[in-house]
């Protein structure tokens, strides 16, 4: 009864959170805390789960708000404008290359293998580029999302050592033989994006044709928007665009380069003070990667210097944090709710049932293909199992099977790491740093998964592609 009560939960959130029925937090919230008590548990019980669920998520949580509170600031400040200038001057007014930019720079942060520190880093920077230009923040999320999900294949990544743990095996054997499906996964978004970003400049033309035809006019590509502009929780201007492709909604928060209140930009700009912030920034984002303390904390130290120079007084640090603050709590709500969902889903043991029937489920006549379906049906499993119950609760069942037909652990683990939860993991809600993405590209969540599954997928099965035709994932077992 758990398992399918498991998939059920799954199902409704998904179904809620797709057709964007209801707000993410009642989606993530009260369907299984519903689903708990169907099961039979009890208030006590129910409330355990989600405690813990939300202790889970509370570091997250609190990195987030003061993620977005330390980049709101800087960009107050004026900081990111010179940097956005020599973006666009690289990247042009070319939505391609920019698209082409965001999953490379995307690419590049992900070295780290940390979802939510590329996403911290990539997004803010890229955003008001986006919105300068008029491109679609869901364009913004998918690229981004791209970049990371194929890196995300690394061995210092949580999906290869979760399997290495699983299997025994050490990292590097699982991942030096996917090598070249890596390097073909990552020239194969790198194309997407581009592609993308030609559709989306076709877009953009066809658009300033239309108003051009109307007698009206649009905004001069490559401005930023100003930082007195009136923002809603998404993020985005108050008069928002039907064609932005899903910019405000459920589950969105604020990361735009807007303030929120009516404070003259200039009268913010802090020019004299770019280097130090500059500095600071990099001081920020070192500490993310070297890990010297809780990112949570690493966020807040660096909030505290940059009010304290950029904006010293009580009014004036108190305006900018009230100026960031409501898009910051709409996502901390979302990602609370996203705790009471894992907690209750993993503490009930929904999860671990739901592994079993998976498993259970495979066909006898279908088992000596065991590594191509895992490697095929990666990406979209990542919306049904995080990567603790695929790796830890899915992945040792399917060795067992696997072993009665000559299928090594080894090979079960590199076809799930083609698309479990790599490139699958920025569409997962079963995964903290997918609020991430989503709340700091201000995209509706449903929205953003439609616009990104099919891409991932895609790429996933370019990597298998070239998995099976190296050998390193056998077609059939004999």
């Amino acid at each position: 009864m758990l398992s399918w009560l498991g998939f059920a939960t799954v199902g409704v959130i998904l179904a809620l959170l797709l057709t964007n029925r209801v707000a993410a937090v009642v989606a993530l919230a009260g369907v299984p805390i519903v689903a708990a008590f169907v099961a039979g548990f009890g208030p006590a019980e129910v409330g355990e789960f989600a405690g813990a669920g939300i202790a889970d998520v509370a570091g997250t949580a609190a990195m987030f708000v003061f993620a977005i509170a330390f980049f709101g600031v800087l960009r107050d400040a004026g900081m990111f404008d010179p940097i956005i200038a020599r973006i666009v001057g690289f990247a042009g007014n070319a939505p391609a290359t920019v698209c082409l930019a965001t999953t490379a720079l995307a690419c590049a942060v992900h070295l780290d293998g940390a979802g939510a520190t590329t996403f911290l880093i990539t997004i803010p920077a890229m955003l008001p580029v986006f919105d300068g230009l008029g491109m679609r923040r869901l364009l913004l999320a998918t690229c981004v999302g791209l970049g990371a999900g194929v890196m995300n294949l690394l061995p210092w990544g949580g999906p290869a050592v979760r399997a290495a743990s699983t299997t025994g095996v050490p990292v590097n054997d699982l991942w030096v033989p996917l090598i070249p499906a890596q390097i073909a996964g990552v020239v194969t978004v790198l194309v997407i994006a581009w592609w993308l970003g030609r559709r989306e400049g076709k877009r953009l033309a066809t658009a300033e044709s239309v108003a051009v035809a109307a007698g009206g006019e649009l905004e001069p590509a490559g401005a930023t928007p100003a930082a007195g502009s009136a923002v809603t929780a998404a993020g985005t201007t108050d008069s928002t665009d039907p064609t932005a492709g899903g910019r405000a909604g459920s589950g969105a928060a604020a990361s735009s380069g807007s303030s929120g209140d009516d404070t003259d930009a200039g009268a913010l700009r802090r020019p004299k003070l770019f280097w130090f912030n500059i500095a600071l920034t990099i001081a920020v984002i070192g500490g993310l990667v070297a890990g010297v303390t809780a990112a949570e904390a690493v966020f807040l130290a660096g909030l505290v210097i940059a009010l304290i120079v950029n904006y010293p007084g009580l009014k004036a640090q108190t305006d900018r944090i009230e100026a960031h603050a409501k898009g910051a709590m709409l996502m901390v709500t979302t990602l609370l709710a996203a705790g009471v969902f894992l907690g209750i889903l993993e503490a009930s043991g929904m999860i671990e049932a739901m592994a079993t029937t998976a498993a259970d489920a495979i066909p006898a006549g279908a088992a000596p293909a065991l590594p191509l379906i895992v490697g095929v049906l990666g990406v979209p499993l990542s919306l049904l199992f995080g990567p603790d119950a695929f790796y830890f609760g899915v992945l040792p069942v399917l060795t067992g099977v696997g072993e009665q037909f000559g299928i090594t652990a080894t090979e079960l683990a590199q076809a799930a790491l083609l698309g479990q939860e790599t490139l699958g993991f920025p569409i997962s809600p079963l995964t903290g740093s997918f609020y991430l993405l989503v709340g700091l590209a201000g995209v509706e969540i449903g929205k953003h998964i439609r616009a990104l599954i099919g891409w991932a997928w895609l790429a996933s099965l370019v990597m298998l592609a070239v998995a099976l035709a190296t050998g390193a994932i056998p077609v059939w077992a004999s």
